[in-house]
């Protein structure tokens, strides 16, 4: 765990099921993102959907929790897109992410686009089925 900062990440032994309810939680909010009707809600769940999945890697992959602290988000993101070996991993997911803080914590002055939502929407997708790819689900419960 040389290279995960235990100020952020703790080593935790992950079941196959615990890591698969992952992966569905991912998947639910990417559902949400994809099917609602407002912008807002769409962008909210896709970068949920995209946060979730990093975790699910991190469970799989590297066999750590992350911690909830300040900064775990970013951490999350650079893992991942480390883990994926694809840096607009990182690059998206942290516009996404400051989109969000501003969104969030100035007073809701940030405008998504629907044409933004939608390229998020197409992205994270594909970061969810490359996750799901290199986690192998069906090796995932065939070990339970």
């Amino acid at each position: 765990m040389s290279s995960y900062d235990q100020g952020f990440f703790r080593k935790f032994k992950f079941t196959p099921t615990q890591v698969e309810q992952h992966i569905q939680s991912a998947e639910r909010d990417y559902d949400i993102a994809k099917n609602d009707g407002y912008l807002d809600v769409k962008f909210t769940y896709c970068y949920q959907a995209l946060i979730k999945i990093g975790i699910a890697i991190l469970a799989k992959k590297a066999g750590v929790k992350v911690r909830s602290v300040m900064g775990h988000h970013i951490k999350i993101l650079e893992k991942l897109s480390e883990i994926l070996n694809d840096p607009d991993v990182l690059t998206i997911g942290n516009v996404m992410r400051l989109k969000r803080n501003k969104g969030l914590y100035d007073a809701g002055t940030t405008v998504i686009t629907k044409k933004e939502v939608d390229d998020y929407i197409v992205f994270v997708n594909g970061i969810i089925q490359k996750a799901k790819k290199m986690i192998n689900l069906g090796s995932l419960r065939a070990k339970e």
